[in-house]
């Protein structure tokens, strides 16, 4: 039996860099494919979207012509937005192939490239519906925060206060439900459920996990709302494609947030083990994998050996 593991986020991260590390030629390759696509384009996105506008297009159209040049970005606008419109696919594919690999390497089981590429088509339909549900179910919560927020400006103490209180409360019940849900995405792929299923399994799972899966949530949202608040600030100061500044900050703000998009659906996957660990499953699951071997999981290249008990402090 292996020594324990501190349940915390430094826990969390600190099991996500081992496993990531143990096969970094694996996740190097699925950011490349999926995320840098993703985190390219949510950089760049405040800088392209101007260019979709029709005012936009017929300024460069005149001025272009003056130079006996007829050219508008009207074809240029449909293959951009139909990007952009894909930059979801990118997202779930990322999701299950990071989620399968991490899930395999906890387990010690071999990671391969051609494996987590074959789970994208079976994960793929269940994540897209279930983000579009859990989605829908926030969307619909949020409808009165437009009242709320237009009470505030009431000059009535009474309803200033009254207005406040429920737009905290209202707040607060959004920010649990979500962390509540954080798990969904890895339940999706793991156990090959979809819908309200993986909403519910995901709360049950947290529940006594909460201050873990809250502090990872806030932690990556609130690193990546940083990086692009930041990257937004330096592109605003009227900067050119030209510029090597500028399109070193792009490069680097692109990689910056690839790297935390990684290690934030690794966080997930190793929360979720973590989680049926406090909830007794995870003992069952090492027993019907390991009940030939040792107690102690070694991953494939024996760089990072895995231990078994867990203690929840």
């Amino acid at each position: 039996m292996g020594g324990a593991t501190n349940l915390n986020l430094w826990g969390v991260l600190s099991e996500s860099k081992s496993i990531i590390n143990a096969h970094s030629r694996h996740f190097l390759a699925l950011s490349v494919i999926f995320l840098l696509p993703l985190s390219f384009s949510i950089i760049v996105s405040p800088f392209l979207f101007p260019l979709l506008s029709p005012h936009h297009s017929q300024n460069i159209h005149l001025q272009l012509h003056s130079q006996t040049l007829s050219l508008t970005l009207t074809p240029f606008s449909l293959p951009l937005l139909l990007f952009l419109l894909s930059l979801p696919l990118f997202y779930f594919c990322a999701l299950a192939s990071i989620t399968h690999s991490v899930f395999h390497g906890f387990f010690g089981r071999p990671v391969k490239l051609p494996s987590a590429l074959l789970s994208i088509p079976a994960s793929l339909p269940r994540l897209i519906a279930t983000s579009f549900l859990s989605h829908l179910i926030l969307f619909s919560l949020s409808l009165p925060l437009p009242l709320l927020l237009r009470r505030l400006s009431l000059a009535s103490p009474l309803l200033l206060t009254a207005s406040t209180i429920l737009l905290l409360a209202l707040l607060l019940s959004l920010l649990y439900l979500r962390v509540s849900w954080s798990l969904a995405p890895v339940i999706v792929v793991a156990e090959s459920t979809w819908g309200y299923q993986p909403l519910r399994r995901s709360a049950s799972l947290v529940k006594g996990m909460t201050p873990v899966a809250a502090s990872s949530f806030l932690f990556f949202a609130s690193l990546q709302a940083l990086l692009l608040w930041t990257s937004f600030l330096l592109g605003s100061d009227g900067w050119a494609w030209k510029d090597w500044a500028f399109v070193t900050q792009i490069v680097l703000t692109s990689t910056l947030l690839m790297i935390l998009m990684l290690y934030r659906a690794a966080a997930d996957t190793v929360l979720y083990m973590y989680c049926k660990a406090v909830h007794g499953e995870l003992a069952v699951d090492i027993a019907q994998e390991f009940a030939w071997q040792y107690v102690c999981l070694p991953f494939d290249d024996g760089k990072v050996p895995h231990v078994v008990s867990v203690v929840h402090v």
